[in-house]
């Protein structure tokens, strides 16, 4: 499999779950803003950051992949260690 594709494949991944995420988070926090539950509306929020970052994160993915395609240059992480 071509590393290239491997990284658009999983920046997708990362735009859709960030994005899931990001709505989930925001339902949460309206859900405590109603109920008056403070926690629960922070809680929301936080999550709803957190899937944003994913969802940019995907689409920086994307975007690198898309450069690397045009300049036909092969992307390497040089053995980075996955976290």
């Amino acid at each position: 499999m071509d590393k290239n594709n491997n990284m658009a494949n999983k920046g997708l991944a990362n735009e859709v779950k960030g994005s899931v995420k990001e709505t989930v988070g925001k339902v949460r926090g309206d859900v405590g803003a109603a109920l008056d539950s403070s926690s629960e509306h922070l809680k929301g929020r936080a999550q709803q950051a957190e899937g944003n970052v994913q969802k940019n994160f995907g689409k920086a993915e994307q975007k690198i992949d898309d450069k690397l395609d045009k300049t036909n240059t092969k992307y390497t992480d040089g053995g980075a260690k996955k976290i």
